[in-house]
This record gives structure tokens, C-alpha cells and sequence, in this order.
């Protein structure tokens, strides 16, 4: 994976992500394969830190937020079947949680996946 600064670039799921991934047979590796197009600017940039991403052949849609543009967390997952997008309360609510995972130090963050509330399932070119 490519850098976008002098950082490392990490990428977490959600636990909840995690298990929607799972259901629709999604793996990590198409996972970390859609970051490194949304690092090239391959996906919807929905302001504030929020990111949307085509997954599973277009089947479905994630929402990632990041940090810093070093770490992308997956947060929520829906079939393009099932609702065509997010609506603006939820797209208010990812930005403010943007702002929340900004705001993480590193201790946080790794006490997020000591708990298992986020797993890591990239880093930099290790997938």
C-alpha cells in the first residue's frame, strides 16, 4: 500500500463491520485492495473525513472513516440492493465520529483493539 505521509497507513474494521463483511463474503483482502483506490482518490469523498466505497462487485456499499488519511477504519456496510445510500442525518453523525477518531492517541487506539472494537486488518503493504 502506498503512503500518503511519512506514517504508516493502518486499516481497522469495526466489530459490527466485521460481521456484516463476513455475512455478505467479503474478505480482508478485498478490504485493504479498496483502500489503496481509496488512497488514489478512487472512491466518493463525502467530506469530513467520510469516505463511501463500491465493494463485492458493487453489491455493496462501505463507509470508511478516517483518520489523518494514515488510518482508514471501516465502519458500516450496506447491500447497493438493499438502500441505495445513506441518508444526511447518518452522513452528519459518520463526520462527527470522523472527528472522534481523529482525535484518538495511540493508547486509544490500541486499548480499541485490545477490546476487539476494532480489528486491524492492514498495514502499510501487509495484507
Amino acid at each position: 500500500m502506498s503512503k500518503t505521509s511519512q506514517a504508516a497507513v493502518r486499516v481497522f474494521k469495526t466489530a459490527g463491520f466485521a460481521k456484516a463483511a463476513k455475512k455478505a463474503l467479503i474478505a480482508d483482502g478485498e478490504l485493504c485492495q479498496a483502500i489503496r483506490q481509496v488512497v488514489k482518490g478512487q472512491a466518493d469523498d463525502l467530506g469530513g473525513g467520510v469516505y463511501k466505497k463500491r465493494l463485492n462487485d458493487n453489491m455493496h456499499r462501505s463507509i470508511i472513516v478516517a483518520k489523518a488519511e494514515r488510518n482508514w477504519i471501516y465502519e458500516y456496510l450496506f447491500a447497493k440492493k438493499g438502500r441505495e445510500n445513506i441518508d444526511l442525518a447518518e452522513l452528519v453523525a459518520f463526520r462527527k465520529l470522523a472527528k472522534v477518531y481523529a482525535g484518538l492517541t495511540e493508547k486509544q487506539l490500541a486499548l480499541l483493539l485490545k477490546d476487539k472494537d476494532l480489528i486491524e486488518i492492514c498495514h502499510d503493504d501487509k495484507t
